[in-house]
């Protein structure tokens, strides 16, 4: 069992790439890197951080994309942060829809269980970074440290309204990155 390992758990839409505006990233070719999302990778993967992907892609199970496609976009994508010189140790997806009440869905913590099992990891030291009010739900229920970027769905318009708060807020991956490390 590993010990104690530095753990960050990232959204994927919205944080590492542009959000689409047609909602889903169906091929590699829509699939965007938002700026300084690769470069922010490798300075957690040099500052020691397990980077883990945690993402609904319910496009799967609307017929949008295959899981062989999806496997296509994330071999990719990691390819291309490795060459930045960033690593993401793992990717979980959630290939379901709402209504199928799945446990992997966010904002249920299916997926952190995924990420993290065999592993000896306090999620209470951990943090999960998203664009969306159900990506800080997910963090929260989870157990982790919340941080919502500005960098996808969700702008803080009635913020005082929302039903759950981040733990931070940033304007983007690499804003949160440069916090993170300075802590």
């Amino acid at each position: 069992m590993e010990r104690h390992m530095k753990v960050i758990f990232l959204d994927r839409d919205g944080v590492i790439n542009e959000d689409p505006t047609g909602g889903y990233v169906t091929r590699w070719e829509e699939f965007r890197f938002l700026d300084g999302s690769k470069e922010a990778i490798r300075k957690l993967t040099d500052s020691g951080y397990e980077v883990t992907v945690i993402s609904n892609q319910a496009g799967v199970g609307k017929g949008l994309y295959t899981l062989e496609t999806l496997g296509k976009i994330t071999r990719e994508m990691t390819a291309e942060i490795e060459r930045a010189g960033g690593k993401i140790k793992s990717v979980f997806y959630c290939p379901h829809r709402d209504e199928d009440n799945c446990d992997c869905r966010k904002p249920k913590a299916g997926l952190f269980r995924q990420a993290t099992e065999g592993l000896d990891i306090d999620l209470g030291q951990a943090y999960f970074i998203g664009d969306g009010l159900r990506d800080i739900e997910a963090g929260k229920n989870a157990g982790c440290k919340t941080i919502l970027v500005l960098s996808g769905k969700t702008s803080i318009d009635g913020r005082q309204n929302w039903a759950l708060q981040p733990d931070y807020i940033f304007k983007d991956l690499s804003e949160a990155v440069d916090w993170l490390l300075k802590r």
